[in-house]
C-alpha cells in the first residue's frame, strides 16, 4: 500500500492560515539529527520541550521558540518528527519552512549527502496518512482526526473525539472477530466434508449468525447518528413570495440574517445559515418566493430556487394563513405544491407550514404545523419535526462520530449477513454460498477501517484533510 513518496520525509506549517500568538511547523521523517544540528547547532532530548533560537543558514536568529523531538515509533506518525513552535506571524513560520527545507538540502558536515534527503513539503493529509500507513491509528480514526477539526457543533465535536479514541473501531474489530470465527466454522464444513461432526450445528452457526446481525443493527444505528451529526440535514425553505421565508429564516437562526419586507420579490437569491438543533447542524437555506415574473433579476433568483429544491433533505412548504381562503393564492399553491412533488425524490419530506398565526384569531390547520415566524410560536414544534424526519434519536448514548461511507459498508454487511442467513437456512445448505457471503461480509467491514481498502479510496480521503495534518 505504501508508495514511494512515503519514503521521503517531510515539511509543512501544521497552524491555520492567519496571525496567532503561537504556531507551528512540523516535520516527518527518518533520521532529523542532521536537521536538528543545522537548525538549531545541537541535539535534542527525546520529548522534552526545549527553548531556543531558530538559526537560518548564518546561524542568526529567525525567531525563538520551543522545540519538541519525537524519536520514531512514539510519534504521531510512526517516524521521527520534529515540531517547531515560534510566534504565529505568517511571514515567521514561512522563514522557518524555507530554513527547514534549505537545511535538508544541504551537505551534512562530511560534505557526502544532503542533511536530510528528499525532504519537501507536505500533501494534504500526508502526516495522518503516514500515521495509518505505520499502524499509528486506523482508517477510521484518521477520519475522526478531520472530523473533530471539522466539528460544527459540541455534540459532533464530542463525538468525532470517540472516534479518534477508537471506540467506532473497537466495535468495528469486535464484529469482525465474530464474522471471522463464523467464517472458521464454515469454512471446516466445507474442508472436512465426510467428518458425520456437524461443525454448524454443534456450534450454534445460526445463533452466531443471529446475534452477528442484532450487533451489526446497534452498530449501524450509532454511525447513522454520527453521519447525522457530521453531514446534518440540508432544509429548503419555499414558497410564494410574502408568506414569511425570510422571516423564518431568522427565527430559527435568532438573528436577521435575510431582508424582510412588505414588498414581494424582496429574496432574490438563496440565504443560508447552519444552526444547530441538539447538536445536529441543520443547513436552513431561504429562497426567493415561487411565482412567474417578467423581472429578470427574479426569474433568476425562482430558477435557483427550484434548483435548491432539487438538492434538499427536506422542504419547509410555507404557507400564509391570512390568504388561507384566496381562490388566486389557493390555485397557486396547488401548482406548486405538484412542482415540488415532480422534482423531489419520494423520499425527502416536505413539510407543510402555515406562517402568521399570531395574525389570525383562532387559527387553526388540517394538515401541517401552525407556526407564527414573527413570535416564535410554533417553532419548539418545527424543530422536533426536523430532527425527527433526519433521524436523530435525541440524546443517543455513545454516538461516534461516522462518515456516510462508513454506514453504506454497513448496509452492504447487513445485505451479505442476509443473504448468508438465507444460504444456511436454505433445505439444501449451499455452504460455499454461505462462506462467499460472510467472506464479502468481512471485506466491507474492513473498509471501514482500512484493512482492505485501494489506493484511490486513501487518496481521496486524505486529499480532504488540510496541509500539515
Amino acid at each position: 500500500m505504501s508508495l514511494p513518496r512515503h519514503q521521503d520525509p517531510i515539511v509543512a506549517i501544521a497552524t491555520a492560515p492567519g496571525r496567532g500568538a503561537v504556531g507551528m511547523v512540523r516535520l516527518s521523517g527518518k533520521q532529523v539529527g542532521p536537521l536538528m544540528q543545522a537548525l538549531f547547532g545541537r541535539q535534542l532530548r527525546a520529548r522534552e520541550a526545549t527553548y531556543l533560537p531558530f538559526l537560518d543558514h548564518s546561524r542568526l536568529a529567525i525567531d525563538q521558540g520551543i522545540a519538541l523531538y519525537f524519536p520514531a515509533p512514539h510519534s504521531f506518525t510512526g517516524e521521527d518528527v520534529l515540531e517547531l513552535q515560534a510566534h504565529g506571524g505568517p511571514v515567521v513560520l514561512q522563514l522557518l519552512l524555507a530554513r527547514c527545507l534549505e537545511a535538508g538540502a544541504e551537505l551534512d558536515p562530511v560534505g557526502q549527502r544532503p542533511r536530510l534527503a528528499g525532504l519537501r513539503p507536505a500533501l494534504p493529509g500526508e502526516f495522518s496518512e503516514r500515521a495509518f500507513l505505520n499502524g499509528k491509528i486506523d482508517l477510521a480514526q484518521a477520519e475522526a482526526i478531520a472530523d473533530l477539526i471539522d466539528a460544527s457543533t459540541e455534540a459532533a465535536a464530542r463525538s468525532a473525539s470517540r472516534s479518534l479514541a477508537g471506540a467506532f473501531s473497537q466495535e468495528i474489530h469486535k464484529l469482525r472477530e465474530a464474522l471471522i470465527h463464523l467464517r472458521m466454522l464454515v469454512e471446516a464444513t466445507l474442508d472436512f466434508p465426510e467428518e458425520e461432526i456437524d461443525f454448524l450445528r454443534q456450534a450454534d452457526a445460526y445463533g452466531q449468525l443471529l446475534n452477528l446481525q442484532q450487533t451489526l443493527q446497534s452498530v449501524l444505528q450509532k454511525a447513522s447518528q454520527g453521519a447525522l451529526l457530521r453531514e446534518g440535514i440540508r432544509v429548503v425553505i419555499a414558497g410564494q413570495p410574502n408568506v414569511g421565508k425570510s422571516s423564518l429564516l431568522n427565527a430559527l437562526a435568532g438573528a436577521e440574517l435575510a431582508i424582510v419586507t412588505p414588498i414581494a420579490g424582496t429574496t432574490r437569491d438563496k440565504v443560508q445559515q447552519t444552526i444547530q438543533i441538539e447538536g445536529v447542524p441543520v443547513h436552513v437555506i431561504d429562497t426567493a418566493g415561487l411565482r412567474d415574473s417578467d423581472d429578470v433579476i427574479e426569474k433568476i433568483g425562482v430558477a435557483r430556487a427550484w434548483d435548491v429544491i432539487e438538492t434538499a433533505d427536506a422542504v419547509l412548504f410555507l404557507h400564509d394563513l391570512t390568504r388561507k381562503y384566496a381562490i388566486d393564492y389557493i390555485a397557486d399553491e396547488e401548482a406548486i405544491a405538484r412542482a415540488i412533488t415532480e422534482k423531489l425524490s419520494i423520499k425527502v419530506p416536505v413539510i407543510e407550514i402555515w406562517n402568521k398565526a399570531d395574525a389570525v384569531d383562532g387559527a387553526c390547520c388540517e394538515r401541517g404545523l401552525l407556526l407564527s415566524a414573527k413570535t416564535g410560536a410554533g417553532l419548539d414544534a418545527l424543530r422536533h419535526r426536523l430532527l425527527e424526519v433526519a433521524g436523530w434519536q435525541s440524546r443517543p448514548e455513545g454516538v461516534y462520530m461516522a462518515r456516510e461511507r462508513h454506514v453504506q459498508a454497513l448496509h452492504q454487511v447487513a445485505v451479505h449477513l442476509m443473504a448468508a442467513r438465507a444460504h444456511l437456512t436454505a433445505p439444501a445448505q449451499a455452504l460455499d454460498l454461505l462462506a462467499e457471503e460472510l467472506r464479502l461480509a468481512q471485506n466491507a467491514l474492513s473498509e471501514i477501517t482500512g484493512e482492505f481498502s485501494s489506493d484511490d479510496l486513501l487518496g481521496v480521503i486524505f486529499s480532504q484533510f488540510c496541509i500539515g495534518k
